[in-house]
């Protein structure tokens, strides 16, 4: 049953998050320090930071291994490019936004004034610590488990395409003799926790390309790839031809 917590709230039955996760800790105090933020009264040693820095390595061991199994003909630099986008800060905030994971997260009263539960950084460090926790928990195969159930429909469907638009841009534009293509800002809307960047990209004696992210990094990349489509030379099967 839940009781009462930090600053009166009802502390959240682990259960539930046990429930997302899909594994059950048999010792569940990993769970909890894997909540902890630094920031909570406690000991620093008490909090995830070092969970996080087990689960960093874990995650990326879990997911290169998917990728090997997944994609068999993929060449190296596809399954790089594809581990950097699924191990990436923002996939973690992701993953723990599915996981509805700030309700459990236990925060310093001022970072909860601050609105820590959703802060991203925070969420896709906790996540990380998660699945340190579970490799600690019930070793390498229970971590797995859990990053495959996190991230598996993820990596069917990747948030980029396998190729990197930017980089594939750059290389055509000095393949015709173009200059660098630069990338400027057009607009940003939305609020601040959820802004929307819009950016062109210009080559210097060809029209400009726009598109729009939710960060200028994922904005510029989809610029990139409007130009590219636009010119016929990015297509389905580049985004594909190793699945």
């Amino acid at each position: 049953m839940s009781k009462p917590g930090e600053g009166g709230r009802k502390t959240p039955d682990l259960a539930k998050l046990e429930t997302a996760l899909g594994h059950v800790f048999a010792d569940r105090t990993l769970l909890t320090t894997a909540l902890t933020h630094m920031s909570a009264d406690g000991p620093r040693l008490g909090s995830y930071q070092r969970l996080e820095f087990l689960g960093d390595r874990v995650l990326g061991l879990s997911v290169a291994d998917m990728l090997f199994r997944r994609y068999p003909l993929a060449e190296e630099g596809d399954m790089s490019r594809r581990l950097a986008d699924l191990v990436r800060k923002e996939t973690c905030a992701e993953v723990a936004l599915a996981w509805d994971l700030g309700q459990f997260m236990r925060l310093g009263e001022g970072e909860i004034l601050g609105g820590a539960r959703k802060n991203k950084a925070i969420l896709a460090d906790a996540c990380e610590a998660i699945i340190g926790a579970a490799f600690i928990d019930g070793g390498y195969e229970a971590a797995r488990v859990l990053v495959e159930r996190a991230f598996g429909e993820r990596l069917l469907k990747p948030v980029r395409p396998l190729r990197d638009a930017k980089t594939a841009l750059q290389e055509w534009a000095q393949g015709q003799g173009y200059p660098t293509p630069t990338y400027s800002e057009r607009g940003r809307t939305g609020p601040d926790h959820a802004p929307v960047f819009r950016v062109a990209v210009r080559i210097t004696g060809l029209d400009d390309a726009e598109a729009q992210g939710p960060s200028k990094r994922l904005a510029e990349q989809a610029a990139a790839e409007a130009f590219l489509r636009r010119e016929s030379l990015w297509s389905e099967t580049m985004e594909n031809d190793n699945g």
